[in-house]
């Protein structure tokens, strides 16, 4: 079985999307559209811009989209028996297994974007990778410097021994320090706008929760797994619950793709800019094929 799976922000990179357009007509028509929906040229940014350019957030979560969606459809008889992204990944996704419209897909993203950064300019905040540490003593961690007045928490759960904390810059900072006394092999600040996938999202779980509420959402083709409890899902209105919970909640990649194995795929098909996500799947299960499309 074939699991097509969607990466999320971080897998930018300059010229991302160029040979796509130049080389398929259905992708160039995707580029032009989401020129049009989002009122600045999105594609210029994406071939010609600097990585710095590409880190802007009302860029970044598009690009990523629309490069993902894009992928997708230059598959012949494009069938997936399940699918998951890695945050903004879910969005690609369910619009690769046809559970909403690329343009209703598109102006999620967009919104999405706005109001992270929105949230990242109320909550000051950051993330950090930990690795080399058991998931439990990074949880029980961030759990003691959250009850001493600091906001840390368990964000990516990436891949067995790789852990993405996010929260305030002082309860990061204490959290890190912690986990280099525990034994973590490193904790690698991150260069992000702010703390995703955590509590301190919340304004931007409230903003964006009307907007999904509104979208028209079907089922889709296949299973999509999902970030808030790594469980398969097709009803709309539960896939809708959960991409609102999803800001503030971790991404569970680790468990989705463990679930997804258990319930039957053996190769993975990543659908975007970079290889991170199968890299990821196979430091998860090194027996089971993961390549790029």
């Amino acid at each position: 079985m074939k699991a097509y799976i969607f990466p999320g922000q971080g897998a930018q990179f300059p010229g991302m999307g160029k040979e796509l357009y130049e080389q398929h007509e259905p992708a160039r028509q995707l580029f032009e559209k989401a020129n049009e929906l989002l009122g600045f040229c999105l594609s210029d940014v994406m071939f010609n811009g600097t990585e710095e350019d590409l880190k802007q957030t009302q860029v970044t979560q598009p690009a990523i989209f629309v490069h993902s969606v894009a992928v997708a459809q230059t598959i012949p008889s494009f069938k997936p028996d399940m699918v998951a992204g890695h945050s903004l990944g879910e969005f690609s996704a369910l619009v690769a297994a046809g559970a909403m419209s690329f343009e209703d897909g598109l102006l999620l993203v967009a919104r999405r974007a706005q109001a992270m950064q929105y949230a990242c300019e109320i909550n000051p905040s950051t993330m950090a990778a930990v690795l080399g540490l058991d998931d439990e003593q990074v949880e029980a961690i961030c759990a003691q410097i959250t009850a001493q007045g600091e906001t840390v928490v368990a964000a990516n759960y990436n891949c067995p021994g790789q852990l993405v904390i996010s929260g305030s810059f002082k309860g990061v900072e204490q959290a890190s320090e912690a986990l280099k006394a525990a034994g973590a092999k490193r904790v690698l600040p991150l260069q992000v706008g702010g703390a995703f996938h955590s509590p301190l999202m919340e304004p931007a779980r409230a903003e964006l929760a009307a907007a999904i509420e509104k979208t028209h959402l079907v089922a889709p083709v296949c299973p999509i797994y999902q970030n808030v409890d790594a469980k398969p899902y097709t009803d709309p209105d539960a896939i809708k619950a959960n991409l609102i919970a999803q800001l503030t909640a971790p991404v569970r990649w680790t468990q989705s793709v463990q679930n997804m194995i258990a319930h039957g795929a053996t190769t993975f098909i990543e659908c975007g800019p970079g290889k991170v996500l199968q890299g990821l799947v196979k430091k998860i299960n090194k027996d089971i094929t993961a390549t790029s499309c």
